[in-house]
Parts: structure tokens; C-alpha cells; sequence
């Protein structure tokens, strides 16, 4: 028997769905072979809106963001998700653009509320939810490059069938993280039970190796290192010198020995449980600095002792680290000016021990997964973004803030790469990728959520006209003290600590003058730093929107039929993005290409005199795929009498030819 994978089953898991009702949430079983279903949507291009790139003003601070190019090659979309995925993935001229070509997905798709599918009964709204992402997650993958990544935003309604939905589209194995956003800055007092303090976001690789980039470092990571060997590489920090091993009852590990210490004369082992960090020779090219050092027989009593390891599995052929007895008071008094010198060595000598430097990394930390709202805001600070653009009566419901994007972007993404979201609501995403040079794809099904929220920011954006978000960083809190903050004090730190001193004085007027808390303020004085400008406008989006239905389908008859509006040019791009055509719009004779064969669309009636004249302005070695809506008795035999691989298709009636049993929807 074969092993079978772990797989999540839901009711009518084998249905597809699709739109109850245009531009708006709510869905109706349907077989995944029903026309409805499958037919591929074309863009029409509604308009382009191109913004102007600001100049720099003299005496402002500009951060290297603010240099980037602002991309142009955007698309925001008016339409139903999972419509859009499929042109995106089907119409030819967006499939080679965007096709295993997107680098970063971010979707916050409908949480799955009461709200969401209010004519469902509750016993089905899961199964509705999860067949409708598992269709878009299929598509997302497809869109993905083989290096990128998908983040799943959700709250704790879908979050765990989510999880499990992920491993069956993108395996198991692809799972990178899950972030958890403290989205709250304060309970809700409405709430019956627990008030949720955050949401989730789940992080999946299209395949297992992925490439996410480092996040900077602040001033609280530098805080640790500093210099005072004056040592010419740079800060550094005292690491531990010590490293995990050798528990009582193991064999005695080779890193597991005495080092006599040069200014105190004591043999220093490393703590119960654990070894020294380095290696010999590693050891040894540090300690030579301080003195001549020589390999020495092992008290093995003291060892016992020091190490707690068992008599009978210490190894008495790992010998001690002395100073060479010979030369040990010409080394004592080297080492006492060694460790006077500065610019100590990576094993270093202190009065009465030792320590280890642990160099400033030159570049960022890895992205963790706490995300708290002091570093990338909070529901509270998103709503308060929204006012700003579109005033206190048009604030969008669920906006996420910018910070929150920007991070997700930075670890995804570099510039000029493609961010796709197809949940775009308020327009955060496309918004923030544009800030960051970033080329961006989103769409919006709610015509009013479109106009109001989406395009009207993204406006905005590239207008210059939005100087909330990211636009602008606050400037930093930055040390004002004569000498330097006291070692380990960050400015924020020390802005936390006055404000601290001042509220405890408030009402002493006393303590308001002392010299002492006047000499303790003066310890800790920081000033604000200028703002800084990382994005001056410029780029530009185009505005696209689902093409209309062209096909409709009768489920007592099972047959297809054409809609009013599959008409002129809308059908014909109709058929040739259903039939996997590009377009060819210089083309005088034929309307689409694929490889070796031609698209020729008639509205109306096929005879032979449209074959003969058509076959007359084909190029040696290619064929014709004559569409038609009307199809004459004979045009196919005359069609295959060419004997160059052309054909007829009747439109619609060959190219959705499933005719099944529809008596009766799917329940």
C-alpha cells in the first residue's frame, strides 16, 4: 500500500465556486468544469496615472530610500480576486510578464466572519472559505518566483485550516515562519471573554530556499559594543568565552582543560557543564600575546574538581595551558603590558579572568517572529494613516499600517522587484511598495472600496500628496551630552529616564534645583533629530479592469451561450485569452498568434470564401484557428483540405463544450 500524505477535507473540497453576485462577497457551488467558472477574464485599461518626483529642498534630511526610482510598471485592478489570478496566469502577454516572475505575495484575504458570508449557514462557511483559497493559493504559487515568498495575514478564526492548506499547496516543508503582529495597543472593552492583543502571518517559500534579506540595526542593537582597547577593527562586546559541553559522566572533551591565568597565577577552568570556546590553537594564538605558553601534564584531581567529570573518563593525554616556568616572570610582566596597551586580542586577558570579543556584525539580524506595535504600529496607528488622506468620515475599516508593510517588503523583496496583492482594500500594500521602489500588482472587487479607498490613495502616493507612513521617519531621539551617554544607556533609554526624573520631581520644588538630579539630567541629555524624507513622489500605475462576461451558461440545458456584451473587439480578445492567443493588433489579417498558428475571430458566419481568403495570407509552415460564431455546413471539411493543421471552433460551443448534468446545483 502507498504511504498517503496528510490532507485536509472539507465539504464539496472536489466543487469550485464562483461570485453569487458581481462585486461583492458570497459564492455558489458549481462543478470546476462549468464555463462560469472556467472562462478567462481579459484587462481593460481603464487610464494612467503617472506623478511627478519632487526635488530635494536644501537643509532637509533625505535617507537613501528617498534615491530610489520610483516605478511606473504598476497595476491595479478592478475586479474579483480569483478572476484576476486567472488572467494573470492565462492571458499570454500577463503571462510572460508575471508568470514564476513575482517575487513577493502579502494578501489579507476576508477573516472568515459571521459578516463575510452572511447567506451561508455556518456548517458551510469553512468549506467555502478554504475552497476559495485554496483556488487563489493554487494561481499564487503558479505567480511566485522560484525564490519567493507568500505571507498569509489572518486573525485566529482560519489561521490554524490556513496552516494546514499551506502545506498541501506549498508543502510542508516551504514553511518558513509564523509572525505573530501585536496589532492591539489596548483591550477591547466591548469584547465577552478575551480581548485578541494580535493577528498572525504566516510565511511560505515556493520552494524550501528562499531569499529574505536582514533586518537593519537600531541604536539599541549597537548599544552593547563599544571600544575601550581602542581596538582598530571597531566595537566590539565581551562574549562568553565558554561554550555548552561536556556534562558530568561524557567523555572528557578536548576543549576541557586548565589555562593558567597570567596576572593571578590561578589554573581557570571553564565551568561545570561547559568548555572553553575555542580550540587550542585558537586559544594559543591569543594567549602568546601575554606570555610564553607551554602545554603542561594535567593535575587530574583538580580537574575532577573543577569539572565534576568522572576519574574514570578524563583523559589525562589533554594537557594544561601554563606559563613556560622558565620564563614566568619576564611573561607576568608582559602580560601586565599587554593588557595596558588596548587593542586586545579575540581571547583577552582581564585582572582576574579572561573574556571574548564579539565583533559588530557589518550587516543586519535575521527577522524574528514577535512584531511588536512599537516597531511597525498598531490597528489604532493604521486608522490614524487613513484619516490623514481621506478624512475622520471615510476611514477604511481593517487598514494595516505602513510600518507593517514596510518590514515585510524590506525582508522579501529588493528594489524594483514585483509585490502582488489581490485583497488590496485600502491600497497599504501597493501603497508602501511604491514608497520603496517596488513594482506592485493589486486588485479590489468592491467598486466602492476601489474608488473611494484604493485608487484615490495610490494617487496620492505617486502624486506626492501623502506624507503619512512611511513617507517621513520622526526624527530619532540622539545623544546631547558632552562625553557620550553612559555605557549601555540607548537615547531612547535616556529620554525614557529624564522624563522618568521629571515626573518624580514634579512637585518638589526641592529636587527641581538639586545639584545632584541637575548633574544626573546633564548625564542623560538627548535632543530630537531632524525627520527624515524617504520617498519625494514619482512612477505611476495603470488602471485596468475586468473585462465582462462573454459567456453565460443555462444549467437545465448544460449549454453555453454568448452574452450582450461578447460583441466587436471585447470578443474577440475574449477568445484569444480563453484560447491561450497574443494578441496581434498590427496584424491586418489576423487577430492573435500562438507559436506557429494564427487566431482568426468572426463574428457572424464562417463560409468558404473567408477560409480561402484568409489561408491565402498565411506564412509557409503555419495554420489557422478559425473562430467563428456561426460555422457553415462544409467550412470544416474545406478547412482540413489544406492539409496544414488549421482548424474550426465554434464560438462559444467549442470552447466550453462541457455539457453535464446541471439539473441540479451543487449543495
Amino acid at each position: 500500500m502507498s504511504q498517503q500524505k496528510l490532507e485536509l477535507t472539507w465539504f464539496n473540497k472536489d466543487k469550485a465556486l464562483i461570485p453569487t453576485e458581481t462585486g461583492k462577497y458570497g459564492y455558489t457551488w458549481v462543478d470546476p468544469k462549468d464555463p462560469r467558472y472556467c472562462e478567462t477574464h481579459f484587462l481593460e485599461t481603464l487610464e494612467k496615472v503617472e506623478g511627478i518626483r519632487a526635488e530635494k529642498v536644501e537643509g532637509q534630511t533625505y535617507s537613501e530610500k528617498a534615491d530610489l526610482e520610483p516605478q511606473d510598471d504598476n497595476l491595479l485592478i478592478l475586479g474579483e480576486s480569483g478572476d484576476v489570478l486567472e488572467a494573470l496566469t492565462r492571458v499570454p502577454e500577463l503571462r510572460e510578464k508575471y508568470l514564476g516572475k513575482v517575487k513577493l505575495v502579502y494578501i489579507d484575504p476576508p477573516f472568515n466572519t459571521s459578516q463575510t458570508f452572511a447567506n451561508y449557514e455556518d456548517n458551510l462557511e469553512h468549506s467555502i472559505w478554504l475552497t476559495m483559497m485554496r483556488d487563489r493559493l493554487v494561481h499564487l504559487r503558479d505567480l511566485l518566483s522560484e525564490d519567493g515568498l507568500i505571507w498569509v495575514h489572518l486573525d485566529d478564526v482560519e489561521s490554524h485550516r490556513m496552516r494546514l492548506l499551506l502545506d498541501e499547496v506549498f508543502g510542508s516543508e516551504n514553511f518558513q515562519a509564523e509572525v505573530v503582529w501585536e496589532k492591539a495597543d489596548s483591550p477591547r472593552n466591548d469584547i465577552v471573554g478575551i480581548s485578541s492583543d494580535h493577528d498572525v502571518i504566516l510565511v511560505y517559500g515556493k520552494e524550501s530556499v528562499v531569499s529574505m534579506n536582514r533586518m537593519p540595526r537600531t541604536p539599541k542593537d549597537d548599544a552593547p559594543y563599544k571600544n575601550p582597547d581602542d581596538d582598530v577593527t571597531g566595537p566590539w562586546r565581551n562574549g562568553d568565552y565558554t561554550a555548552p559541553g561536556n556534562m558530568s559522566g561524557q567523555v572528557q572533551h578536548p576543549s576541557v582543560h586548565a589555562i593558567e591565568h597570567p596576572l593571578t597565577g590561578e589554573l581557570l577552568y571553564p565551568v561545570r557543564g561547559r568548555m572553553w570556546t575555542f580550540g587550542k590553537e585558537r586559544l594559543l594564538k591569543s594567549l602568546l600575546e601575554y606570555g610564553d605558553y607551554v602545554e603542561a601534564a594535567p593535575d587530574l584531581e583538580l580537574r575532577y574538581e573543577k569539572t565534576g567529570i568522572a576519574p574514570d573518563k578524563l583523559r589525562s593525554e589533554v594537557p594544561d595551558l601554563i606559563l613556560d616556568p622558565t620564563h614566568r616572570q619576564a611573561s607576568v610582566a608582559r602580560a601586565y603590558e599587554r593588557l595596558h596597551a588596548g587593542d586586545w586580542p579575540e581571547f583577552f586577558i582581564k585582572e582576574r579572568s579572561f573574556g571574548r570579543k564579539v565583533r559588530r556584525p557589518a550587516y543586519g539580524q535575521p527577522a524574528r517572529t514577535w512584531w511588536p506595535n512599537a516597531e511597525v504600529g498598531h490597528n489604532r496607528s493604521a486608522k490614524g494613516e487613513n484619516r490623514a488622506m481621506f478624512g475622520t468620515g471615510a476611514t477604511f475599516t481593517t487598514p494595516k499600517p505602513e510600518r507593517l508593510l514596510e518590514r515585510i517588503i524590506h525582508i522579501a523583496t529588493d528594489p524594483c522587484d514585483v509585490v502582488l496583492d489581490v485583497f488590496a482594500g485600502s491600497g497599504t500594500t501597493a501603497a508602501v511598495a511604491q514608497k520603496m521602489g517596488r513594482r506592485w500588482v493589486t486588485c479590489e472587487l468592491v467598486e466602492d472600496t476601489f474608488n473611494r479607498f484604493t485608487k484615490a490613495r495610490l494617487g496620492k502616493v505617486v502624486n506626492g500628496e501623502d506624507q503619512g507612513g512611511i513617507t517621513v521617519t520622526k526624527g530619532e531621539r540622539i545623544d546631547a551630552t558632552e562625553d557620550g551617554l553612559p555605557e549601555g544607556i540607548t537615547p531612547e533609554e535616556a529620554q525614557q529616564l529624564t522624563s522618568l526624573i521629571n515626573k518624580a520631581v514634579k512637585e518638589n520644588d526641592a529636587l527641581k534645583t538639586d545639584k545632584g538630579i541637575k548633574a544626573l539630567k546633564s548625564l542623560v541629555k538627548t535632543a530630537k533629530g531632524k525627520d527624515i524624507i524617504n520617498y519625494l513622489g514619482g512612477g505611476g500605475f495603470t488602471v485596468a479592469k475586468l473585462s465582462p462576461n462573454c459567456f453565460n451558461f443555462d444549467p437545465e440545458t448544460g449549454l453555453t451561450s454568448l452574452t450582450h456584451e461578447a460583441t466587436g473587439a471585447v470578443l474577440v480578445r475574449s477568445v484569444a485569452a480563453n484560447l491561450g492567443f497574443s494578441l496581434t493588433p498590427d496584424n491586418r489579417n489576423f487577430n492573435g498568434v500562438a507559436g506557429r498558428q494564427f487566431l482568426a475571430v468572426v463574428e457572424g458566419e464562417l463560409d468558404t470564401d473567408k477560409v480561402d481568403e484568409l489561408m491565402g495570407k498565411v506564412d509557409e509552415g503555419h495554420s489557422v484557428l478559425f473562430a467563428a460564431t456561426i460555422v457553415n455546413q462544409g467550412v470544416r471539411d474545406h478547412v482540413r483540405s489544406f492539409k496544414n493543421g488549421s482548424r474550426v471552433m465554434h464560438i462559444p460551443l467549442d470552447i466550453f463544450p462541457y455539457a453535464g448534468n446541471f439539473d441540479e446545483e451543487a449543495n
